[in-house]
C-alpha cells in the first residue's frame, strides 16, 4: 500500500475537524475546498482563483462575465453587467460600456453608473474614503492598465486605460462591483474605511445569484438563492462551503457524506470513490502547472540553456500515472492549434540525454550539480497536488543531477508572495516558484509574466524578466483592436515564450472533481471556473 493510500485509509477512518458534519437541508450542495481558509467575501476574493469560483462569481458579478454554461467549447468573455461595450475610436484609451438596466444589489440598492465609478476606485483611488489596500492587489494587478471611471448617464459609464489595451474587457471579468450603500450604512458605525469593509465581509452586498447568509471565519459560508436576481436562477437553494487544504481529508469526507463535492479528489483515491458510485469530472481547461523561474541575481535559471534542459528532464508521463491520468502533458502555455501557439521551434519532450548535454554544456554535472530552491504550497487553488507532485519532479530530477529544495507555505502566502517578487525577502532565496495559473486571457497568459513593466509590485513577473524584444510584442498585441491580428501577434509572443523556455511548463491540469451521485445538473466547462446556478441535488 503507498503511503497515500495510507493517509487516505488513516483520514477516513478519523473525525475531520476541517469539515464538520453539517444537516442536509433540501437543495444545500455542500463543497469541499482546496483553500485552507474562506476566500474573502468583501468584493475582491483571496485565495487565487478558488476564491473567485466560490465567493466571487456567486456572490458578485463584473461588467464582464465568462461564458460557463457548456463543456464542448472555450469560454468566451460575454455580457455581465454591461450589455455591450466599445472603444472609443477617437481615444482608443477609452471605452464606452452600457449597462443593464433595473439591476439590484443584494441590500436592494441600485446598480448604476455611480456604483461603477465607486468600485473602480475602491482599488484604483487612494484618495477614496473607501479605498481599500486589501482589495488592490487582488484586482489592480490583473488589471493593470485601467486607470479611472467616469459617468456619462446612469447607464453609461466611460472606463480609461493608460495606453490602448485590447485585453480590458477580458480583464475586467475579475473587478467584482460591490454595493456602495451597504458599504456606506457599514462606515456610519466603524471608525475607519478598513473596520466598515471588514463589517461589509460580514454582511456583503453584490448582485450575484447568491447571497451570503452565514458567515464561519475557517470554517464555513453559507449562500442562499438570490430569488431577485437579474439574470437565470440558481437552481440550488444553498451552497455550503467548507475549507479542506488536504486532499485525502476531502476524500474522507465525501466518502463519509460529510460533503456532496469535493475539489481535486486524492487520485489514489479515484477507484474506490467510482466503487461508491461517485461521479468524477474532468475537462481540458487553460490552465499552466509551472515552476516559473527567477531571471536576476545569481539564478541559475538565468540561463536558457539550464531553463531547457528542465523542460527536457521531466518524465510527464511518469507524473500523469502518479495523478491517475488527470493532467495533460504541455509543451507550452497553450496547445497546437490554438490561435496563440505559433509554432515554437523548441519543443518541450521528455530527452534526459539532451538534459544532460545542456546542462554540462552550461557548467553543471557529476563534479557540480545544479543546486535549485523552489517555493512551492502544501494545497491551493489550481495547485493540483503540489506536494506529491513536486515530490516526484524532486525525485526525477536527481536521474540528471539537479538537487532540489523545497520551501512549503501555505497557498495564499505563496500567492502573496508570487506579487513581491524574486529579489524579495518573501522569496527566501528561491530560485523558482511554483504557482499554478489560468491562460484564458493574453493578460493572464503570458503578458503578466513576460512584459518587464509588469515586474512587482506591477503583477506576477515574479521572476523579474527583461527582454525588449518581448516588452515590443506585448505593445503590439495590447494595441492591435483587430481578432485576428491580434491572435497573430499573440501566437509570435507565445512562440518566442516557449523557444526561450520563459517557464519550466510541468502539466495542465484538467480540473478533476469529485461528486455524489445525487448531484444533477452540473457542466464542467472548458475554464478555471463553475457555474454554481446549474447543479442540484435531489
Amino acid at each position: 500500500m503507498s503511503f497515500r493510500r495510507l493517509l487516505l485509509a488513516a483520514a477516513i477512518t478519523a473525525p475531520l475537524a476541517a469539515a464538520p458534519i453539517l444537516a442536509q437541508a433540501q437543495g444545500t450542495i455542500r463543497i469541499g475546498m482546496t483553500a485552507a481558509d474562506i476566500p474573502l467575501t468583501h468584493g475582491q476574493p483571496d485565495q487565487g482563483f478558488e476564491g473567485n469560483r466560490f465567493t466571487g462569481i456567486p456572490l458578485y458579478d463584473g461588467l464582464t462575465a465568462w461564458d460557463l454554461s457548456a463543456a464542448d467549447k472555450p469560454s468566451s468573455v460575454i455580457p455581465g453587467l454591461a450589455t455591450e461595450w466599445r472603444v472609443d475610436e477617437a481615444d482608443k484609451t477609452r471605452w464606452i460600456f452600457r449597462l443593464r438596466p433595473d439591476v439590484k444589489f443584494h441590500d436592494g440598492s441600485d446598480f448604476n453608473a455611480d456604483a461603477v465609478v465607486w468600485n473602480v476606485r475602491k482599488v484604483l483611488d487612494r484618495e477614496a474614503p473607501h479605498y481599500d489596500p486589501r482589495q488592490v492587489g487582488l484586482t489592480a494587478t490583473r488589471m493593470p492598465t485601467l486607470r479611472r471611471a467616469e459617468k456619462i448617464d446612469d447607464l453609461t459609464v466611460a472606463l480609461f486605460t493608460s495606453e490602448p489595451d485590447s485585453f480590458l474587457p477580458i480583464n475586467l471579468t475579475n473587478l467584482f462591483m460591490a454595493s456602495p450603500a451597504q458599504w456606506e450604512r457599514h462606515r456610519a458605525a466603524q471608525p475607519n474605511a478598513e473596520a466598515a469593509w471588514n463589517a461589509f465581509a460580514r454582511e456583503p452586498s453584490g448582485t450575484g445569484p447568491f447571497r451570503l447568509t452565514r458567515f464561519v471565519a475557517r470554517e464555513r459560508v453559507e449562500m442562499a438563492r438570490n430569488d431577485a436576481y437579474w439574470g437565470t436562477k440558481a437552481k440550488a437553494e444553498r451552497i455550503v462551503l467548507l475549507p479542506i487544504p488536504e486532499a485525502n481529508a476531502r476524500t474522507a469526507a465525501l466518502l463519509s457524506g460529510q460533503v456532496d463535492w469535493i475539489e481535486a479528489p486524492a487520485p489514489d483515491a479515484v477507484p474506490q470513490l467510482r466503487s461508491r458510485s461517485m461521479t468524477i469530472t474532468q475537462n481540458l481547461q487553460p490552465h499552466v502547472w509551472p515552476w516559473q523561474p527567477c531571471f536576476v541575481g545569481d539564478s541559475p535559471l538565468k540561463d536558457v540553456r539550464v531553463r531547457r534542459a528542465l523542460n527536457l528532464a521531466i518524465d510527464r508521463e511518469g507524473m500523469k500515472q502518479l495523478l491517475n491520468g488527470f493532467m495533460v502533458a504541455p509543451v507550452g502555455t497553450v496547445a497546437p492549434g490554438h490561435p496563440w501557439w505559433g509554432n515554437p521551434s523548441f519543443q518541450i519532450r521528455t530527452d534526459k540525454a539532451e538534459a544532460r548535454r545542456l546542462l554540462a554544456e552550461a557548467g553543471y554535472g557529476p563534479q557540480r550539480p545544479l543546486n535549485l530552491k523552489v517555493q512551492i504550497s502544501a494545497s491551493g487553488s489550481g495547485q493540483m497536488q503540489p506536494l506529491p507532485m513536486n515530490e516526484f519532479l524532486q525525485q526525477d530530477l536527481k536521474s540528471v543531477g539537479v538537487n532540489v529544495e523545497f520551501d512549503v507555505v501555505d497557498w495564499n502566502t505563496l500567492f502573496t508572495n508570487w506579487r513581491q517578487g524574486c529579489q524579495a525577502a518573501s522569496a527566501r532565496g528561491a530560485h523558482a516558484t511554483n504557482v499554478s495559473f489560468a491562460a484564458m486571457d493574453p493578460f493572464f497568459a503570458m503578458v503578466r509574466f513576460w512584459d518587464s513593466k509588469m515586474a512587482p509590485p506591477a503583477s506576477n513577473n515574479w521572476g523579474h524578466f527583461n527582454d525588449p524584444r518581448f516588452d515590443q510584442m506585448i505593445r503590439e498585441a495590447r494595441s492591435t483592436f483587430d481578432p485576428a491580428a491580434r491572435d497573430a501577434a499573440l501566437a509570435k509572443l507565445h512562440a518566442a515564450g516557449v523557444d526561450e523556455a520563459l517557464f519550466i511548463w510541468i502539466a495542465h491540469d484538467v480540473a478533476p472533481r469529485a461528486m455524489s451521485p445525487r448531484i444533477k445538473g452540473y457542466v464542467q466547462p472548458q475554464s478555471w471556473f463553475v457555474d454554481l446556478r446549474l447543479p442540484f441535488i435531489q
